[in-house]
């Protein structure tokens, strides 16, 4: 149900508040093209710093705006299980395909506690439920035994792996099953992972290049290892590039110098350095974005 390019979509803040107009644009400039899955309210779209009015509200115009031509796979994570559960309920009655779950973050829970988490979340919802494995931001791992005790639950249905190891996303596709879908969360390893039997990416990358990260994973499909490869370099130097400071900073810069979306970002976020913009400016010339 969940497989190819899904984005995780930016935020557009204007004065202090969420920029329907301009979200709505990004919406159609991401399904133009190719894009298959919206992800709002995610680590990229500001999640931490949006209030459960403004959670609800980007959700809804995600679903609004997509009306059957993209999925939309919302973020409905929290280090609280509670509040996870209340904002995955809130993402079903607003009519999302499915709930991106992020692992309890600064709680660190053992694996035990990570199993019954989602557990407990996907109990309270008929959602579809994907995981979100991102050590790098939440301080705990989720190993691929948990993984595999959860595929057990009838509506988590894949996972978004952003550990960095190809190894443990190996073990994972291993163990979990061809049905189980394993979504790349890492825009630089998406070629890899898809060698390896990934069945698609929820990108940063694609908020300004969605063709392209469309084009590697249609081609990974259909076989065409070859031109996801080429893809794969074609697009190193802005996966580096979006992540020359902290996400979403780069990647938002990035919009508004295309002319999308205003340079807002949410407190305790800050402006990209200058010498980190005239890089990101170099690189967007040269992949002819500017």
């Amino acid at each position: 149900m969940f497989e190819g390019s899904f984005v995780a979509i930016v935020t557009p803040f204007k004065n202090g508040k969420v920029d329907e107009k301009a979200l709505r644009g990004l919406i159609e400039f991401q399904i133009a093209g190719g894009t298959q899955g919206i992800v709002p309210c995610g680590t990229t779209g500001e999640s931490a710093t949006l209030s459960h009015e403004e959670h609800d509200e980007v959700i809804r115009i995600a679903v609004d705006a997509c009306k059957g031509k993209a999925k939309v796979l919302a973020g409905t994570g929290s280090n609280s299980t509670w509040e996870a559960i209340e904002l995955t309920q809130h993402a079903q009655k607003a009519g999302a395909d499915g709930s991106l779950l992020i692992t309890p973050y600064y709680n660190k829970p053992s694996q035990e506690g990570l199993y019954r988490h989602f557990v407990a979340v996907a109990k309270e919802t008929n959602l579809p439920i994907i995981l979100y494995n991102v050590p790098g931001r939440t301080s705990v791992n989720m190993l691929p035994s948990t993984v595999k005790r959860l595929t057990e639950i009838k509506n988590i249905i894949g996972i978004k792996e952003a550990s960095g190891s190809l190894t443990q996303i190996s073990e994972i596709i291993s163990q979990c099953g061809e049905n189980f879908s394993v979504l790349s969360g890492d825009d630089a390893l998406l070629w890899p992972i898809l060698a390896i039997g990934g069945k698609g990416v929820i990108s940063v990358t694609a908020n300004i290049l969605p063709d392209k990260m469309f084009q590697m994973c249609d081609a990974a499909k259909n076989g065409d290892m070859s031109k996801a490869r080429a893809l794969h370099y074609e697009l190193m130097e802005l996966n580096d590039v979006l992540f020359i400071e902290t996400n979403p900073v780069p990647v938002k810069a990035a919009l508004a110098l295309m002319g999308k979306i205003s340079d807002e970002l949410r407190s305790p976020l800050a402006p990209m350095s200058k010498e980190h913009l005239e890089r990101l400016k170099s690189a967007l010339k040269r992949a002819s974005l500017l």
